[in-house]
């Protein structure tokens, strides 16, 4: 794409947006005088879908009007309720339908699969994640190694970037991996690294991880509706997401989780253990001896979070519309364009941002991290009180890096007039 440093380019984009309605099914947060803000934080909390007040009245009033019976009766049995989000969900990440399920939150995810998918030995204990990951995945790396009886310091490899660099490079992680061989037990990475925007290679990641003998997992919170997948044909062993960045559906939204068909035919595996887990058929006989469902489900602990389901089905009904696919065609755009004109901001008036998302467009979803120098907090308040909503993180040790400022023009709702507008209150 030739990009063009004008308005009228933007509203000529726009007007080529075959997803341009989408925005009209959400709600754009508007400052005191009613105007709309430019919100480019859907990678830390997505926008409300106009189509939600529907979903939930709907089971309020199935709960008003039919009470327990709901749970089969209603207009959407709350018996099955994670069945109506498995197809939408199998379609966003590249999966079999017995391969997803809906269910819990991310970190209440992710520590329940590596109970069964972190196996230490004497010799094979050790995980592989990429330094500065999300605080919480390195929480619970951390301790699912002291649950075993190990020492994170000998045990919990950390990816850090080469010296002057901020993003990992691919040949890096694989000899690493390699270089772990017969110590690794289990590499659980970020799908995209939420400070750096970087996307890493999932496909190869895993293949390496394979080909040394360890379990290879993600936690895809920020890729998850911002880039496409295909866990299945990656071979993949699990993989867990929120719902609330990208996938628009609440703070503290519903969690999805992905389990290879191979383990989730696997009912011997290792794993905790709930009544909403065990085969349907007999869930409500009530007998001793957890008998696990086929394929993810099996993982399940507790009845359907109804709720955040609700809201969940009303946002995802909505991706499937539009197409993961299509969405990321006007995502590599948006975020080309944001690119473009920063460059050309510099370039003008040496702004002082250092972009340090991948150039690599295969290398990143929705986000751009703009480094700031030692100002950045005070540009970043800036920008809010000029109607914009973005996200500071503060500096992170671990990359040696300054504050950053995250950007994510997101293509469901986002356009790119304000893209536009966005570079010229950066440049103002």
């Amino acid at each position: 794409m030739n990009y063009q440093n004008t308005l009228s380019f933007a509203k000529e984009l726009d007007t080529q947006d075959t997803l341009a309605k989408y925005r009209n099914e959400f709600f754009i947060p508007k400052n005191k005088e009613g105007k709309e803000l430019i919100y480019f934080c859907g990678n830390s909390l997505g926008l409300q879908p106009k189509r939600v007040k529907e979903k939930i009245d709907q089971e309020l009033l199935d709960w008003a009007s039919l009470g327990v019976e709901a749970h089969f009766h209603g207009k959407n049995p709350w018996f099955s309720y994670h069945h109506f989000l498995t197809k939408e969900s199998a379609n966003l990440v590249g999966a079999k339908e017995s391969e997803v399920v809906v269910m819990n939150s991310l970190s209440v995810n992710l520590n329940l699969l590596m109970i069964s998918f972190y196996r230490p030995s004497a010799k094979r204990n050790k995980i592989l994640i990429e330094g500065g990951a999300f605080p919480s995945d390195y929480y619970a790396v951390e301790q699912q190694i002291k649950l075993h009886g190990y020492n994170p310091e000998h045990s919990l490899v950390e990816m850090l970037p080469r010296e002057g660099e901020y993003t990992l490079r691919t040949e890096d992680i694989l000899a690493k991996i390699k270089e772990l061989e017969d110590e690794l037990a289990l590499v659980m990475f970020g799908g995209v690294n939420y400070f750096t925007g970087q996307f890493f290679d999932l496909e190869a990641i895993t293949k390496a991880g394979h080909s040394v003998g360890a379990q290879v997992g993600f936690d895809l919170a920020h890729t998850a509706g911002n880039i496409p997948l295909k866990l299945h044909e990656w071979n993949v062993d699990f993989a867990t997401w929120c719902s609330y960045k990208y996938l628009n559906s609440g703070p503290g939204g519903t969690s999805g989780v992905f389990v290879h068909e191979r383990h989730g035919n696997n009912p011997n595996l290792p794993r905790l253990a709930g009544w909403w887990g065990n085969d349907e058929k007999t869930r409500f006989k009530m007998q001793k001896g957890f008998v696990p469902q086929v394929g993810a489900g099996g993982w399940q602990m507790s009845n359907a979070q109804i709720f955040p389901m609700a809201i969940h089905k009303a946002s995802i009904e909505l991706f499937d519309e539009a197409g993961i696919e299509n969405l990321r065609k006007k995502s590599l755009l948006l975020t080309g364009f944001l690119e473009y004109l920063i460059e050309e901001a510099n370039k003008e008036n040496d702004l002082g941002f250092k972009i340090i998302t991948p150039k690599n467009e295969t290398e990143r979803g929705c986000q751009l991290s703009l480094m700031t120098g030692t100002n950045g907090k005070q540009l970043f308040e800036k920008l809010t009180t000029n109607d914009v909503i973005a996200d500071w993180r503060e500096p992170n040790e671990a990359f040696g890096m300054g504050g950053v400022i995250r950007v994510a023009p997101t293509p469901m709702y986002n356009t790119f007039e304000e893209v536009y507008r966005f570079v010229q209150i950066l440049k103002s």
